[in-house]
């Protein structure tokens, strides 16, 4: 945690001091308890900034090739990462989210599962509704409004909590993961077009 400590605090000072950054909603986010970040992707600068908007420790999933990498498959293990492989339903990624969610921690997670290229909202991938309706974390929409230009402001939108209830009361199945997903990413969307400038 001191480790993670010391690289937020740095993050905070690059986003302040080049970025201009703004944030937005840090009282939406709970004291305690299993949180889903739930985030548009538009740069690698993205998972950073989405951890250095609060206090509390954020934990993601990345990709097993970044393991791999010496200094930084260490460095992002020390900051709560886990690997996940691209392309498939990953279990154990599956099952160490789910864990995470359990001991009460905060998962960050790209919905559209990469990168946006033109810098508009894409289409969110299922993984994140179901790690929603599975577990009893309470689901942020966040808003990352750019672009990340050198003394240009950046702003993070934390939202306020989505309603999940009437999709945890559906009977479950692939149209319940896929109304879930369309339901968080038009919360991510009214963020984005309510505080865009």
């Amino acid at each position: 945690m001191g480790l993670y400590k010391f690289f937020r605090a740095l993050f905070r000072f690059v986003f302040s001091f080049f970025f201009r950054w703004r944030v937005v909603g840090r009282e939406n986010i709970p004291q305690d308890g299993p949180v889903i970040l739930c985030s548009n992707h538009i740069s690698n600068w993205d998972p950073p900034l989405l951890g250095s908007g609060i206090e509390r420790q954020v934990n993601f999933m990345a990709k097993e090739e970044l393991f791999k990498i010496p200094v930084l498959g260490w460095l992002i293990t020390q900051f709560g990462a886990f690997p996940v492989k691209r392309g498939g339903g990953d279990r154990s990624a599956i099952r160490s989210t789910l864990q995470l969610l359990e001991s009460g921690k905060i998962l960050g997670i790209f919905p559209e599962g990469t990168r946006s290229k033109t810098g508009e909202l894409g289409k969110g991938m299922p993984g994140t509704a179901l790690f929603a309706l599975r577990s009893n974390a309470v689901v942020i929409p966040v808003a990352i409004i750019g672009p990340y230009q050198l003394f240009r402001p950046v702003t993070i939108v934390y939202g306020k909590p989505v309603d999940l209830t009437e999709f945890k009361e559906a009977k479950g199945g692939s149209d319940t993961v896929t109304a879930t997903t369309d339901h968080i990413m038009r919360q991510i969307q009214q963020l984005i077009d309510t505080h865009k400038a």
